[in-house]
């Protein structure tokens, strides 16, 4: 099975990209998602280490945010409980799929978790600045201050290209996109 890793900025578009390659996808973020709504394990570890801000289940995205902006340490305390469970779903998700011919992984922090192993195929989403920043403007709840925060924890999106196999850039146009994924598909395979 090849491995296939999405990198790129915030908001560059890596998950609607990573769907474009026909392959089954994992999306950190919606597992994520799944946990704050779904596991009552994470809940009872996160109201413990945050119970000035987590207070009911399933968990409210609000309350996250409250913690986070609070102060760096609280996004320590919530990386601390998500990123394993994170993780062990991707393990799941492998194990499933590892009679496919491919496996599209879109997880923002690939490299800074040291996810990705040697043999990966990485990808990066190339996007404009100002594309990038108006796509964010545009999402619900978007908070410029927490996007900051998030921000720090990755690595320059210079050294992401640099360490990437292949590049695609993403002008937003999905013909041209569609047109660029299958021209680097056929290279991988």
């Amino acid at each position: 099975m090849i491995r296939i890793g999405i990198l790129g900025d915030i908001g560059s578009g890596k998950s609607h990209i990573a769907k474009k390659f026909g392959y089954p996808v994992f999306n950190a973020d919606v597992e994520v998602g799944k946990l704050y709504k779904k596991n009552r394990k994470c809940y009872r570890k996160l109201k413990k280490a945050l119970p000035h801000y987590i207070f009911s289940f399933p968990i409210r995205k609000v309350e996250i945010s409250k913690a986070v902006m609070a102060g760096s340490r609280n996004l320590l305390k919530i990386i601390k409980v998500i990123h394993p469970e994170v993780r062990l779903s991707m393990n799941r998700f492998l194990k499933k799929n590892k009679n496919k011919k491919a496996v599209i992984l879109d997880i923002p922090l690939l490299l800074e978790n040291k996810i990705n192993r040697k043999n990966d195929i990485l990808v990066f989403v190339d996007a404009k600045k100002k594309d990038i920043n108006k796509r964010l403007k545009h999402r619900k709840n978007f908070n410029s201050k927490i996007f900051q925060k998030l921000k720090k924890l990755q690595l320059p999106v210079e050294i992401k290209k640099k360490k990437s196999d292949y590049i695609i850039k993403n002008n937003f146009n999905n013909y041209l996109l569609k047109k660029n994924v299958k021209k680097v598909l056929r290279k991988i395979l």
